[in-house]
């Protein structure tokens, strides 16, 4: 497979190992000094671009690639309530394909259905106050995690006493609103912890990642289910827990 990457951090350099580990040819790498590489045939020759920038960029990026009839795999975060409805339209209507996840790491898609599971279970048990604690290195810049506010939405969704979720700077849940603390320190690739408690317990579930290595491998896996597949997809198409 021929992939493209755009953005070209730590992130980026770990896929082009991890890529070209699995057999797959990098035909072009484009980052901030280089957009006009977007308009070249090397680029224009990918199957698909993983693509991991910032809010602000990346929509610009999908709109870049897809011009050129390149597939995308983001793991960019922070876009989705200004462009989310043109993202959508666009790959419902408009034939693009854009493969996003707040978090490729398969370790979080197996937390992800713990956490839905646990919390269809504690929707009977209102004597549970739940919160949402999510820990990065100081470099990221939007707050919550996008993992973090997917954990939070699917919490919501399956517990009929919360009817949304809020940022918090601490403090215990117990409302309507499910509380998301961030914290920034170091260079820790991420944290997630949802704590389910009340007078008696605690019910605590935490994914910790060691390395962004689990980031890496599976947004190449995504890249290679991309290739085969159209449309507006997500990890819940490529692991069916």
């Amino acid at each position: 497979m021929r992939i493209a990457l755009i953005g070209y951090g730590k992130m980026g350099r770990m896929i082009e190992e991890i890529a070209r580990s699995r057999g797959h040819e990098i035909v072009s790498i484009i980052d901030i000094d280089n957009q006009e590489d977007f308009d070249s045939p090397e680029f224009a020759s990918a199957d698909v671009a993983i693509e991991f920038t910032s809010p602000t960029a990346a929509y610009g990026n999908y709109l870049r690639a897809w011009a050129k009839g390149v597939k995308v795999v983001s793991g960019s975060t922070g876009w989705m309530k200004e462009h989310g409805d043109e993202v959508r339209r666009a790959c419902a209507e408009g034939g693009k394909t854009l493969f996003w996840a707040s978090n490729f790491s398969i370790g979080v898609a197996i937390f992800s259905a713990v956490n839905r599971y646990l919390a269809r279970l504690m929707n009977e048990f209102p004597q549970y106050d739940v919160e949402l604690e999510e820990t990065h290195h100081v470099h990221k810049l939007d707050h919550p995690s996008g993992t973090a506010i997917t954990l939070a939405e699917e919490i919501v969704a399956e517990v009929d006493r919360l009817k949304g979720w809020e940022e918090s700077s601490g403090g215990a849940g117990g409302g309507s609103l499910l509380p998301i603390r961030s914290i920034r320190r170091g260079e820790v690739p991420g944290i997630h912890t949802i704590r389910y408690d009340s007078d008696a317990d605690c019910i605590t579930i935490t994914h910790d990642a060691h390395s962004r290595r689990g980031f890496a491998l599976g947004a190449v896996l995504a890249a290679e289910y991309t290739n085969k597949h159209e449309g507006l997809l997500t990890i819940s198409d490529m692991f069916k827990f």
